[in-house]
C-alpha cells in the first residue's frame, strides 16, 4: 500500500510539472521551464519527453553546447530520428557545419525543418547550386508564412553566385517588396559589375528599410542607423570601386562610429579602409587590422573574403618593413592555397624590397615550373623585374617565352618598343613576322579557301610594313604593303606607300603601279577654304573686305579680276656705302674664313697679364714698361676697359688696386683669429 500511494503521489506531481512546463512554453519563460523539466527527469529520468522538452529549453535559452550534451549522453533513448533537428541545429549553431550536414543527411526521414537547416547549412558551406535547388524545392511544396523569408533566401544564394562564382543571375521573379530582397538584388548587380543599377537598388533599400522600422513604435533612430549600416556599407564599396575613394572613406568611418554589433560588417569596412589606405597613414591602418581579428569573424564571411584579408595583412606588414611577419603570413597563406598566385608575388615584393631581387626572379621561376596555369602572369612579374634591373634583352625573352601571348597586338607592340630601345631592329621585326605568321595559321585552322583577314591580322601587317620603313628596310616592306593593297586595292595611302618603296629599289616597278593612282579629278576635295581658314585651329585668318562705297566700288567693279602689283621696297644700304668702289665679294663670309685675314694682333702689354684677380698687376711691371715713364705721353684707354675712368691717369682706380703684401697680411689676420677661436670666443 505504502508503494502504490508514493507511485500515485509522484504521478500527481509529474502532472502538475508537466502542467507547469506547458504553461512557460506558451509564456516562452524557458528557464523556469526548464527548472520543471528537471524536476520531471528526477522522478523518470529516461524519459523521452522530459528528455526533448530539457533540449528545447535550453536551444531557447541560447545554450546550444548543453543541449547538444544531453542529446550525446542519452543516444539510446533520444535516436536520430526522434531528435535529428535538434542535434543539427545546435551542430550548425556550433558552427559545426559539416557535422550539421551529416544529421541531416543521416536522418530517415526529410521533415521540412530538416529541409529549411538543410538550405542554411548548404550556403554556408558555399554550395550554392545545391542550397538554389533546395530553397526552390521549398518554395514549391510549402505554404505558409515563412515564405517572404524563403524567397530573401533563395535570392541571397543568386547574389553569391553572382559575386563569388562571377555567374550570370536568372531572372527569379521575386517582387522586391522588402528592403532585404532589394539589398540582395543590388549585390547581384555589384557581381555583374552593374554598379550605378546596384546603387539605385540600395538607395531604395533605404527607404524600404525606414519606412518599415518607423511604423514600429518602440525602434529608435539609432536602432534604424544600426538597421542601415550594411546598406550604406555596400554604397561605400560602389563609391569605392568607382573611384571616389573620398566619398568612401568617410562613409566607412561613419559607419565605424555607430559600433556596430555585426563582426562581420565591421571586418569588412576595416578591411577596405586599409585598401584605400595602401602605403600611406599606417598608423590607422594598424588599428583597422585589430577589426578584422576579432572573434567570430571567421564563422561570419566567406572564404573569398576571409582570404582578401589575409592578404591584405601582409601586405601591411610588407608596408610597415616587417619583413619576417610578412614572410609568415604569405608562407601561410600559401600552405593554405598552393595554387594561389598572390602569395607569392608577396613573398616577391618582399625580397625585392631587401634588394634581393635575383632570389625573387628564382622564386616566381620555380613557382611557374610548379604550376604552369599561372606562368603567363608570372613571367609579365619576372620580366617587370627585369626592367628594374636594366637587362631589358632578359625581359624580351622571358616575354617571348609566354606562348599564349606572343600574337597579342598588345604584346607585340611592348617586345617591339623594347628591341627598339635596344637599337635591335632584327628581333623586332622578327616579333611581327611570327604575330604575323600565328594568325595565318589560325586563320587558315578555322577556315577552308581564301578568306579575308581579320582586323588585327591587317593592323599587325602595316605596323610591321610601317615600321620597316622607318627603318631603311624597304625590300622587307614591300611584301606587307603588297599583302595589305591585295586585301584593298582601293586603298590610296598603301599604294602611296608601296610605290615610295619601289622608288628606291625598282623604279620602273614604281612608275607602273603609279598608273593604278586615281587622278587629281577623282582626288579633288570638296573644302569650303573660308570656312577653313576661319575656323577655331586656322593659323591664317583673311582678313574681311571693308565695305566698299562710292568712288572705290565703282574702281573695284572696273578693274574686275586685274590683281594690284606690290609695290617692291628698296633694299637699305650702309652709310659708308660708295657706289664707285666694287663691294668685297667675300664680305658674307666671318671674318675668319676671308682670305685676306691675317689674325689678331699682338698686344704690346701681354706680358702684365697675370693670374691674379681682376685688374691686379705683377711685381715691378710698372717700372719696367717704358710707356709709364713721365717722358712718354699717355696712352687713350679703350672704351670700356678699366683705364677709361680716368681720362688723365694710367693708375688702376683704387677699388680694383690689390696693395703689395695685403694676401701675406690678410693671411696672418685669419691665422690669428684660428687662434683665437682656439680659445673658445
Amino acid at each position: 500500500k505504502m508503494a502504490a500511494a508514493t507511485a500515485a503521489g509522484g504521478a500527481g506531481a509529474a502532472a502538475a510539472l508537466w502542467s507547469e512546463v506547458n504553461r512557460c512554453g506558451q509564456n516562452g519563460d524557458f528557464a523556469r521551464a526548464l527548472k520543471s523539466v528537471n524536476k520531471i527527469l528526477q522522478i523518470s529520468k529516461d524519459d523521452v519527453t522530459a528528455l526533448q522538452c530539457k533540449v528545447v529549453c535550453l536551444i531557447q535559452n541560447g545554450n546550444f553546447k548543453e543541449a547538444l550534451g544531453v542529446i550525446n549522453t542519452h543516444t539510446k533513448v533520444l535516436t536520430s530520428d526522434v531528435i535529428a533537428f535538434e542535434k543539427a541545429y545546435c551542430e550548425y549553431r556550433l558552427n559545426r557545419i559539416e557535422n550539421a550536414l551529416k544529421t541531416i543527411q543521416s536522418a530517415s526521414q526529410q521533415t521540412d525543418k530538416l529541409k529549411e537547416l538543410y538550405g542554411q547549412v548548404l550556403y554556408r558551406l558555399e554550395r550554392y547550386d545545391d542550397c538554389l535547388a533546395a530553397y526552390r524545392d521549398l518554395i514549391r511544396n510549402s505554404q505558409d508564412e515563412y515564405e517572404e523569408e524563403r524567397k530573401t533566401n533563395l535570392s541571397a544564394v543568386v547574389a553569391a553566385q553572382s559575386t563569388w562564382e562571377k555567374v550570370m543571375p536568372e531572372d527569379l521573379g521575386l517582387r522586391e517588396a522588402t528592403y532585404e530582397l532589394c539589398y540582395n538584388s543590388a549585390c547581384a548587380l555589384i557581381g555583374q559589375g552593374k554598379l550605378n543599377e546596384a546603387m539605385k537598388k540600395l538607395r531604395k533599400a533605404e527607404e524600404l528599410c525606414r519606412q518599415s522600422l518607423s511604423e514600429d513604435s518602440d525602434v529608435t533612430e539609432e536602432d534604424i542607423e544600426a538597421e542601415l549600416a550594411i546598406i550604406h556599407g555596400q554604397m561605400a564599396y560602389i563609391m569605392q570601386l568607382q573611384g571616389r575613394t573620398e566619398d568612401a572613406l568617410q562613409l566607412y568611418n561613419q559607419i565605424i562610429k555607430l559600433k556596430p554589433t555585426d563582426v562581420g560588417l565591421l571586418a569588412v569596412i576595416a578591411n577596405n579602409i586599409i585598401t584605400i589606405n595602401k602605403d600611406q597613414n599606417v598608423f590607422d591602418s594598424k588599428k583597422k587590422v585589430k577589426l578584422t581579428n576579432a572573434e567570430g569573424v571567421e564563422h561570419k564571411l566567406s572564404k573569398k573574403q576571409l582570404q582578401a584579408i589575409e592578404f591584405n595583412k601582409a601586405l601591411l606588414a610588407m608596408y610597415t618593413n616587417q619583413a619576417d611577419q610578412c614572410r609568415k603570413l604569405s608562407a601561410s597563406l600559401q600552405s593554405q592555397s598552393p595554387e594561389h598566385l598572390l602569395p607569392v608575388l608577396i613573398q616577391a615584393a618582399q625580397l625585392c624590397r631587401e634588394k634581393q631581387h635575383a632570389k625573387a626572379v628564382g622564386l616566381l621561376q620555380d613557382f611557374a615550373d610548379q604550376h604552369p596555369a599561372s606562368a603567363a602572369e608570372i613571367k609579365l612579374t619576372m620580366a617587370q623585374l627585369k626592367i628594374a634591373q636594366g637587362s631589358v634583352t632578359k625581359a624580351c625573352m622571358i616575354l617571348r617565352s609566354i606562348e599564349e601571348l606572343q600574337h597579342k597586338p598588345g604584346m607585340v607592340s611592348a617586345l617591339v618598343t623594347m628591341y627598339s630601345h635596344e637599337e635591335d631592329i632584327d628581333s623586332a621585326i622578327e616579333v611581327f613576322t611570327q604575330a604575323i605568321q600565328w594568325y595565318q595559321q589560325f586563320q587558315a585552322s578555322r577556315t577552308r579557301g581564301a578568306k579575308p583577314k581579320s582586323p588585327v591580322h591587317l593592323s599587325l601587317i602595316r605596323e610591321a610594313a610601317n615600321f620597316k620603313l622607318k627603318h631603311g628596310r624597304k625590300k622587307e616592306a614591300i611584301s606587307d604593303l603588297e599583302e595589305l593593297w591585295k586585301q584593298n586595292p582601293k586603298d590610296v595611302h598603301t599604294l602611296a606607300q608601296l610605290i615610295s618603296a619601289y622608288s628606291l629599289v625598282d623604279p620602273e616597278k614604281a612608275k607602273v603601279l603609279s598608273k593604278h593612282l586615281p587622278s587629281s579629278d577623282t582626288m579633288s576635295l570638296k573644302v569650303d577654304v573660308d570656312a577653313l581658314e576661319n575656323s577655331h585651329g586656322a593659323t591664317y585668318v583673311r582678313k574681311k573686305a571693308g565695305k566698299l562705297t562710292g568712288d572705290n566700288q565703282q574702281k573695284e567693279q572696273g578693274q574686275g579680276d586685274v590683281k594690284k602689283k606690290k609695290k617692291k621696297k628698296k633694299g637699305k644700304l650702309p652709310k659708308n656705302y660708295d657706289p664707285k668702289v666694287t663691294p668685297d665679294p667675300e664680305r658674307w663670309l666671318p671674318m675668319r674664313e676671308r682670305s685676306y685675314y691675317r689674325g689678331r694682333k699682338k698686344g704690346k702689354k701681354k706680358d702684365q697679364v697675370g693670374k691674379g684677380t681682376q685688374g691686379s698687376t705683377t711685381a715691378g711691371s710698372s717700372e719696367l714698361d717704358a710707356s709709364r715713364t713721365a717722358s712718354s705721353p699717355p696712352t687713350s684707354p679703350r672704351p670700356g676697359s678699366a683705364a677709361a675712368v680716368s681720362a688723365t691717369s694710367n693708375v688702376i682706380p683704387p677699388r680694383h688696386q690689390k696693395p703689395a703684401g695685403a694676401p701675406a697680411t690678410k693671411k696672418k689676420q685669419q691665422q690669428k683669429k684660428k687662434k683665437g677661436a682656439k680659445g673658445g670666443w
